[in-house]
């Protein structure tokens, strides 16, 4: 009921997880205030109340609502798939971020409504909440924690026959390892995951999390801290081994093209007029609301699959050319995939630049993925930089990301 307003302040952000912690500092804040507590995840069915400033009014929104299940959904803030709370209160603009409580306890933070249906609603379910509270507990926000691997169900009765899976047995068939992963080096393709921890996985890919209750077999791997271990059960050749794995890096590790990303500034390097990027869900987003139906359908594809052959692998393209003579006959070439840079392969934006600003021949030949060549007179390219940023008014020829490869060429 108090009036005042108060400024505060970020203290770490969850894009991930759709959350953010803030403190005040202004110690009248919290004078005569009663923390609530975090409660145990709801049942299905259990009733709540929701709290929050939606449009409509200007003082606080109290609701009635009552959770329908509790499951993996994808997050709209960040495309993750993290375990979530559905709930049938209102929820609109504004209710993002208020708390949703049971037993006077908090049991989640509404997050997002479902647009094509009435009375939808999702909320950030309490486990998630204690999950990011103990990430930060250091400091540090690591953030989920990944297991390397891309799956294949195991419900057709011959698959599992072939990969001789016991009767009274299921589980899942490991299809693709992501390089540097976890399970880099401990895991094969073409085996079979029984359990995780102490969850049994179905054929389906679910493990029943609580009794009677079923969601992803993800829930496992993303109920630890980055660093812990996850013991497995797996079946190879038809014998079955357990073995632990150390969920040793976050999930945006093993992604070619990283998801939504906040509160970044654009990788970018510039050379003769060519404006190099990795590719990213940002950009491919600038296409608009419908961008993977407008955006080029190999960017897509390449999101779609998002599994890289190499540890920290970039998609690298020239997201087009500022026209200047250096480059002439280049100007109309746009989301050109690069390949390689004088016959060498390039995986990385470090590797492309390393690459480019060491080479001591008269020509750098860029190659695509495709074949075709982009060629540019070294000499030129050198002569054109200055000029080049002067004209487009660029205050770098790199992003601040990309700072420590810079290097001052000198011409010959």
């Amino acid at each position: 009921g108090d009036a005042k307003r108060y400024q505060a302040r970020v203290v770490s952000v969850s894009h991930a997880a759709d959350l953010a912690l803030l403190t005040v500092d202004d110690p009248d804040f919290f004078e005569g205030v009663t923390p609530l507590e975090l409660g145990d995840l709801p049942e299905a069915q259990d009733e709540v109340l929701v709290y929050g400033f939606p449009l409509g009014g200007d003082t606080m929104s109290i609701t009635k609502g009552v959770i329908s299940r509790i499951e993996h959904q994808l997050y709209a803030h960040s495309g993750i798939s993290l375990l979530a709370g559905q709930l049938d209160a209102a929820i609109n603009p504004g209710n993002s971020g208020g708390p949703v409580v049971k037993d006077g306890k908090i049991v989640g933070v509404v997050m997002q409504g479902l647009q094509q249906a009435d009375n939808i609603g999702y909320m950030v379910p309490v486990s998630i909440v204690n999950h990011v509270m103990q990430d930060i507990g250091d400091g540090v926000l690591n953030g989920f924690p990944s297991l390397g691997i891309t799956m294949q169900n195991i419900e057709n009765p011959d698959l599992k026959a072939r990969f001789k899976v016991p009767e009274e047995r299921s589980g899942v068939l490991v299809t693709r390892i992501v390089p540097g992963s976890p399970a880099d080096g401990l895991l094969e393709p073409e085996d079979v995951l029984l359990a995780l921890d102490d969850y049994e996985i179905a054929e389906d890919g679910t493990i029943e999390f609580r009794p009677q209750q079923r969601t992803s077999l993800s829930y496992a791997i993303q109920a630890k801290q980055v660093g812990e271990g996850l013991a497995l059960e797996v079946l190879r050749e038809g014998v079955i081994t357990n073995m632990t794995a150390v969920l040793d890096r976050p999930m945006s590790d093993d992604w070619l093209v990283p998801l939504d990303e906040y509160d970044v500034l654009p990788t970018y390097y510039m050379y003769a007029g060519a404006v190099f990027v990795p590719l990213t869900k940002n950009l491919l987003k600038a296409w608009g609301n419908n961008w993977y139906r407008s955006a080029p359908l190999e960017l897509v594809a390449m999101l779609q699959d998002n599994i890289p052959e190499f540890p920290g692998q970039e998609v690298i393209m020239i997201l087009r050319f500022l026209p200047d003579d250096v480059n002439q006959g280049y100007h109309n070439m746009m989301y050109w995939l690069v390949d390689q840079v004088n016959g060498v392969e390039v995986h990385r934006m470090t590797d492309l630049i390393d690459t480019i600003e060491q080479a001591a021949t008269p020509y750098i030949e860029l190659t695509a993925t495709d074949g075709s060549m982009v060629v540019i007179d070294r000499e030129k390219a050198i002569a054109s930089r200055d000029r080049i940023l002067t004209t487009y008014r660029v205050p770098m020829d790199r992003s601040p990301d990309l700072l420590p490869t810079a290097r001052l060429p000198e011409s010959e």
